[in-house]
C-alpha cells in the first residue's frame, strides 16, 4: 500500500534559517521510502533515549512496529574469540552506523561516514555517544571474503565486509565488546526536524554553506529547519579542524533533536508520536537480538541533559600515502575505552571534556 509522506517545512526563503513554520509536499516512492526508513529508526532512538510514561502508553504500538524491522545478522563470522569479554553486566554498547546518502559531496559507495559506540551505563541514567572519526586509521582484520587484513581507514571496514567486519574493526580498536547495532542515515532528520517545528542550535561562528543554496549561518542561537540543520551538519570545509568540524555539527543536531523531543510534548503526544513512526515494514535495520520496547523501559530515566556526546581521543590528522587521515592518540584511547569497558561513567566524561 503506498503510503503518504507528510512533512512540515518552514517558510524560510533560501537560508532556511528562520523561526516561522510553514507546509511543503513529497517526493516520488523510491526516495519516500528510504526517507520513511530514516525517520523511523532516529524517531524509536529517541524514544529509547528519552523514554517516560508514553514508554508504557505506547508499548503495544513499539511492538507492533517492532515486529515489522527489518534485522541484519550483525556479528555473523565475528570470530567469537576476536571478542572483548563483558566486564560490567548489565551496562551496554550499541554500535550506531550512519551515513547521508542525500550529502552533495557523497561519491557513492557502501562506507559508513559517521560511527558511534553509544555507551548506557548498568543504571541506565544516563547515555554517552563516542563518535569514532571516520578516518581514523585502524588495522581492519580480513573479511570472509579476502577483503581487509591490512590497516586503513576505519569506515572501509564496512565496504569490505559489512556490519560483521565493522563489529570486528571497532571491538578490536576499542577493546569494547559490542552489544547491538543499530543502523541510520542522517539525511533522516530533515522530517525528524520539521516535524519537531525545528531546532535551535548554537552555531558557533559566522559561515556561508558551500552546497546550494549557499545558507548564511549567523554565529549565536538560531532555530533551524530540517533542510537548514542538515546542511549545517555537512559543513567542515569552513573549520580550520576539518571533519572534526562536521561530527562536532551533527552532535549538535542530535542533541537539539532530543531536546526539542523532550519539551515538545512529543511522547505524550500519540498524534505526534504516530507521525514519526509510521513506515513500511522494512522501514528499520537493527540486529537480530535488539527489542527496542525493552530497551525503551530500560531508558526511561534518559533526558538530552543527561546524554553527553565524546569524541574518541586523536592525535590529529596526517597523512599515509595519498590518503588523509585521522591518527588514534593509543595512550588514550587505551585508557579512554578502559573506562567504557568498566562503566567508569565519571571517567568518560573527564575523558571527554
Amino acid at each position: 500500500m503506498r503510503r503518504h509522506e507528510q512533512t512540515t517545512d518552514f517558510d524560510a526563503g533560501p537560508s532556511g534559517v528562520t523561526p516561522s513554520p510553514g507546509p511543503t509536499g513529497g517526493s516520488e516512492r523510491p526516495r519516500r521510502r528510504r526517507r520513511w526508513r530514516r525517520v523511523v529508526l532516529i524517531s524509536l532512538v529517541v524514544v529509547l533515549l528519552l523514554g517516560g510514561g508514553a514508554v508504557v502508553a505506547g508499548g503495544l504500538y513499539l511492538r507492533s512496529v517492532e515486529s515489522g524491522i527489518d534485522r541484519v545478522d550483525a556479528f555473523e563470522d565475528v570470530p567469537v574469540e576476536s571478542r572483548p569479554e563483558p566486564v560490567v553486566k548489565g551496562a551496554m554498547n550499541i554500535m550506531i552506523l550512519g551515513s547521508d546518502s542525500r550529502d552533495p559531496e557523497s561519491t557513492g559507495g557502501s562506507r559508513s561516514d559517521t560511527i558511534i559506540l553509544a555507551h548506557l551505563p548498568k543504571d541506565r541514567s544516563s547515555a554517552q555517544l563516542v563518535s569514532i572519526p571516520r578516518d581514523t586509521w585502524v588495522p581492519v582484520p580480513k573479511s570472509k571474503n579476502g577483503h581487509g587484513g591490512r590497516d586503513a581507514k576505519i569506515n572501509a571496514a564496512y565496504a569490505w565486509g559489512g556490519v560483521p567486519l565493522m563489529v570486528q574493526t571497532v571491538e578490536e580498536f576499542t577493546n569494547v565488546r559490542v552489544d547491538h547495532v543499530a543502523i541510520i542515515d542522517f539525511a533522516g532528520f530533515k522530517e525528524i526536524i520539521d516535524a519537531l517545528g525545528g531546532v535551535d542550535v548554537d552555531v558557533e561562528k559566522n559561515f556561508t554553506s558551500i552546497h546550494p543554496p549557499f545558507r548564511n549561518f549567523h554565529k549565536g542561537m538560531q532555530t533551524l529547519n530540517g533542510e537548514a540543520a542538515l546542511d549545517y551538519s555537512r559543513q567542515r570545509k569552513q573549520f580550520a579542524d576539518g571533519d572534526f568540524a562536521r561530527i562536532r555539527h551533527q552532535q549538535q543536531v542530535i542533541k537539539a533533536i532530543l531536546d526539542k523531543a523532550s519539551s515538545g510534548g512529543l511522547l505524550t503526544n500519540p498524534g505526534k508520536l504516530n507521525s514519526f513512526l509510521q513506515a513500511t515494514s522494512d522501514s528499520v535495520s537493527i540486529d537480530k537480538n535488539m527489542s527496542l520496547l525493552d530497551m525503551a523501559n530500560q531508558m526511561r530515566g534518559v533526558r538530552g541533559n543527561n546524554l553527553t556526546f565524546v569524541t574518541s581521543p586523536t592525535k590529529g590528522t596526517g597523512r599515509v600515502g595519498t590518503e588523509s587521515v585521522v591518527f588514534a592518540d593509543e595512550k588514550k584511547v587505551k585508557s579512554f575505552y578502559d573506562a567504557v569497558r568498566r562503566d567508569a561513567v565519571a571517567e568518560i566524561l573527564a575523558a571527554g571534556k
